[in-house]
């Protein structure tokens, strides 16, 4: 296919990096953002250069609108577009309202809300002036049914979902799609920590018994970056078993 460059952000480490490799092996050039330099950023590059795709390291915060339009220039100037972008980066900080501190739902909301705003921002114009782009927001199943503890988690989530269907309305006469996705309970480095009767808990909640695979959402996100989706734009996709059936 002609060559097309996809940013993914968050894209260091469990999901973000399983998209990040299989848009690659899609054949797209793909930009990652980090805060700082790491191993995982590291072995993330290589791997999607090993591929035999383009990898360009952009540095920056997300929840800063200053640094995302300085690396959304960066790598505009690097490759001259950016055709699909996926908002992934996101953070947690659990716990109970009633002790959650201010900046604990701060935190959140500035990264996972805040921060696509700030990117999707500074990529639009970009997109809007091509008259074509992909925007893929990686929402949540809290962001729908809610979970406690997770009042600060679930809130972005759900605007995330708001944005996407907003957003998908005001860019449709540009060609430009907004979907999101919504994952449940995913094996990665999060899930990883809990305990085996809990993973075993949390599997007979699930229709399908188990918990997903980082691929079940990239796939997914492969499916809505593709031609074949030429037709959907303002949706969220639930990735979760059937939990929320």
């Amino acid at each position: 296919m002609e060559k097309k460059v996809a940013l993914v952000t968050g894209a260091t480490r469990g999901i973000g990096k399983q998209i990040a490799i299989t848009l690659a092996k899609e054949g797209y050039d793909i930009a990652i953002n980090f805060r700082k330099e790491n191993e995982d950023l590291v072995n993330t590059k290589k791997e999607i250069e090993n591929i035999g795709s383009k990898c360009l390291t952009v540095q920056g915060d997300v929840s800063s609108f200053e640094d995302t339009e300085k690396f959304v220039k960066e790598i505009i100037e690097k490759w001259g577009q950016i055709d699909i972008l996926v908002n992934n980066a996101g953070i947690t900080r659990d716990g109970l309202l009633m002790r959650m501190k201010k900046e604990d739902f701060e935190d959140v909301l500035d990264t996972n809300l805040v921060g696509t705003f700030n990117v999707t921002r500074n990529v639009i114009g970009y997109m809007s002036k091509a008259r074509q782009g992909r925007i893929i927001n990686i929402s949540s199943v809290v962001g729908v049914s809610g979970n406690a503890g997770q009042t600060n988690y679930s809130a972005s989530k759900a605007g995330i979902i708001g944005f996407t269907k907003s957003l998908a309305k005001e860019m449709a006469s540009r060609n430009i799609l907004v979907n999101a996705v919504a994952p449940g309970f995913i094996e990665t480095s999060m899930t990883d920590v809990l305990k085996d009767d809990q993973k075993e808990a949390i599997s007979k909640m699930i229709p399908l018994k188990r918990m997903g695979k980082p691929e079940d959402v990239a796939n997914v996100v492969k499916f809505l970056a593709s031609n074949d989706s030429s037709y959907i734009t303002g949706q969220v996709i639930n990735i979760d078993g059937g939990m929320l059936m």
